[in-house]
């Protein structure tokens, strides 16, 4: 009775502690967003609303963050991407700016939205303009490491982060993190985003805050109020205005079946409703492959007790004025999120069990990385060929670089499986 009793009283105990951690991590979202709206203002005169009732954050207080594993670089990895046979270095990461802006409110043809029955037509794929080019992200990241930080204040989510300023006015996300584990998990996903086609990612940069850096020689003192180490290395993400809040589209709520290749309810959607769910099925497999549980799947969680966290702005993503989607703030993904992974993968196969539309160019990806089972030497090259201070902040372990490949393989048995149901690849 005793022993009943004592785990009863333990099994309270984790609730209350929840529940207090759920209510913080709203306020703190909360006040995000509000600062956020603050400091886009003073950039712009223009006043972009927002959903004034936000989705919670998940729990990343119960994450338990272990030392970051550094990666040993042994001689240039030479090898070929399978689907066209040209070496993955940073030369030739870039991609098509073809494509409109998202303005149309006419309903497509309903023969023309799906191809070979689980993919996006080539016709609406041409109407979706790319987000972050690689172009722009190139020159982003040289600009970006050649800038003088002039200022740092809060502004970027957790109180361990940063918005910097740079002396010409732009500015910048400082991910600090608990860990360097956390800007390992968001830069590892960044590159992993750029193999996979994907450009919804704010361009990234590392910088190492070292004494003799120039660049953050005039927030010096303010570094050190921050009790920030005096070497470590931090993410610098590009800073975009005008964003406003992203509601998870009735597809993919609870009540709904999910995102399925039907002509006849795609048919009534226009074009910008058609290429802003097609960015929700690369933003699926990406936190699938990732395992970010701090976006659709913190909502799914969530619905445990509130019923209507779908019909508020998702966590961590974000809507440009002309329709991209920003996929902000990936920390949790790969090193945390597979570290945690026994307790959130229920809630990412469900997510993923939702969609069975799919961008070709995407899947065709994630198919040539299961035939090759190179995923790690993929991720490892690009990282590299891109990244000055890789080798300082480390790589996957080789746990969670089998982790990762496990997922590509399970994801492409979930493309067959569609391809069963619907529709010959």
């Amino acid at each position: 009775m005793r022993v009943f009793s004592a785990n009863l009283l333990a099994l309270l105990f984790l609730c209350t502690c929840a529940c207090v951690l759920y209510v913080w991590s709203r306020l703190e979202n909360r006040l995000e967003i509000h600062k956020r709206k603050v400091q886009e203002l003073g950039f712009k005169s223009v006043h972009v609303e927002r959903s004034s009732d936000l989705s919670a954050k998940t729990f990343r207080a119960l994450l338990a963050v272990p030392a970051v594993q550094k990666l040993y670089f042994s001689n240039r990895i030479d090898f070929r991407n399978v689907s066209d046979g040209n070496p993955v270095t940073s030369a030739n990461i870039h991609y098509s700016t073809s494509g409109s802006e998202m303005k149309s409110t006419e309903s497509e043809p309903a023969d023309q939205i799906i191809e070979d029955g689980i993919f996006w037509s080539e016709r609406i794929e041409h109407h979706l303009p790319v987000a972050f080019s690689g172009e722009h992200a190139r020159a982003w990241r040289h600009k970006a490491l050649g800038s003088r930080v002039v200022s740092l204040e809060p502004g970027c989510g957790r109180t361990s982060n940063q918005l910097a300023t740079f002396s010409d006015g732009t500015k910048a996300c400082v991910r600090y993190g608990i860990n360097a584990d956390q800007v390992q998990g968001e830069t590892l996903s960044y590159y992993l985003a750029s193999l996979l086609g994907i450009t919804n990612i704010p361009p990234l940069v590392l910088s190492e805050l070292d004494g003799e850096n120039e660049q953050w020689a005039s927030v010096r003192r303010k570094i050190d109020s921050l009790q920030w180490s005096g070497r470590a290395i931090v993410s610098l993400t590009e800073w975009i205005v005008n964003l406003t809040g992203v509601v998870t589209p009735e597809p993919l709520r609870q009540e709904s079946i999910g995102l399925h290749p039907f002509q006849e309810e795609l048919g009534n959607k226009t074009m910008a409703e058609l290429l802003e769910l097609m960015q929700w099925t690369d933003l699926i497999l990406f936190d699938y492959l990732t395992a970010n549980f701090d976006r659709l799947v913190s909502n799914l969680f969530s619905l445990q007790w509130d019923s209507r966290v779908m019909e508020r702005d998702t966590s961590n993503l974000l809507r440009t004025p002309r329709g991209d989607l920003v996929f902000i703030d990936n920390e949790a993904g790969l090193v945390h999120g597979y570290r945690v992974l026994d307790m959130w993968e229920k809630y990412h196969s469900s997510v993923l069990g939702s969609v069975c539309l799919f961008r070709r160019r995407t899947a065709q990806r994630v198919i040539d990385m299961h035939r090759s089972r190179d995923t790690r030497t993929r991720l490892l090259q690009v990282y590299r060929d891109n990244e000055p201070l890789a080798a300082d902040l480390g790589f996957l372990s080789e746990e969670h670089a089998r982790i990762l490949q496990n997922r590509v393989d399970t994801l492409y048995k979930h493309i067959l499986r569609c391809k069963g149901k619907y529709s010959q690849l």
